[in-house]
């Protein structure tokens, strides 16, 4: 067993963020085990791009009001509480609403060449925009 008092928080990285977003990793595996947790907090406003995750994604909201987009335009409101689950290959995306911060822990089993994860394109203002404003 390992108790682990404390994780540093690292500023997200600006390619594959908008705005200001924070992680505290939880864990990062080592063989065999392959899942991959962190706490990341979302400013009002502040994104991830577009990407998918080999093996899918699990996110659990733990504070605040947030949004996970789609491709195909389907947008969630999340709060506290609430679960979303990305299928492997989705193509999508999650952040704060644009007057709250969010912050959930993202959880995603990688593969033999690290998380899994590919990162897109940034999330346009316009695309997130018609997400706060419930559209599309």
């Amino acid at each position: 067993m390992e108790h682990v008092n404390s994780t540093p928080t690292a500023k997200a990285p600006a390619e594959r963020f908008t705005g200001d977003v924070y992680l505290n990793m939880i864990d990062t595996p080592s063989e065999p085990a392959r899942l991959t947790a962190a706490l990341v907090r979302f400013t009002p406003g502040a994104r991830t791009n577009w990407h998918r995750h080999a093996g899918g994604q699990t996110l659990y909201v733990t504070d605040g009001t947030g949004l996970v987009g789609t491709r195909d335009g389907n947008v969630v409101r999340v709060s506290a509480g609430h679960t979303v689950k990305c299928p492997a290959g989705e193509e999508h995306w999650h952040g704060a609403t644009d007057s709250t911060f969010m912050a959930h822990i993202a959880m995603v089993v990688g593969n033999a060449d690290g998380d899994g994860t590919t990162w897109l394109e940034p999330v346009t203002d316009e695309q997130y925009a018609d997400a706060v404003n419930g559209s599309r």
